[in-house]
């Protein structure tokens, strides 16, 4: 199936793909080709995992937006996001400490992301 990341910003990847992973204000959803069309709202702090037709894993932290299923594919459409190897871990983790209940929970996104834990 085709699958877009998109960030308000930029595209960050497109591609085929056998598996997409998001967290939705509904919970965590599982999406496989020939999935019914859905449209889903992003959580803040949220990690997509999309699984390539070439068995790799791309990880991003998404911070709002939405997910929509159609049958041409999978588009995330997000406030913004930033993929696992462009995250800045030490920042991600200083930004743990802050009293803005949204950035923290952006923060742990993005360490788990990164393969991190919060």
């Amino acid at each position: 199936m085709s699958v877009e990341v998109v960030a308000v910003e930029r595209r960050l990847w497109s591609g085929r793909a056998t598996f997409v992973v998001a967290q939705t204000t509904e919970g965590e959803i599982g999406i496989m080709p020939s999935h019914e069309p859905v449209l889903g709202q992003l959580v803040e702090g949220g990690v997509v995992r999309v699984t390539t037709t070439d068995g790799e894993t791309v990880s991003a932290a998404v911070h709002g937006g939405f997910l929509s299923v159609t049958a041409d594919g999978v588009s995330i459409l997000a406030e913004s996001a930033e993929l696992a190897e462009e995250i800045d871990i030490a920042a991600a983790r200083a930004a743990l400490t802050v009293e803005d209940e949204a950035e923290r929970a952006r923060a742990s996104g993005r360490l788990r992301a990164a393969g991190q834990s919060a």
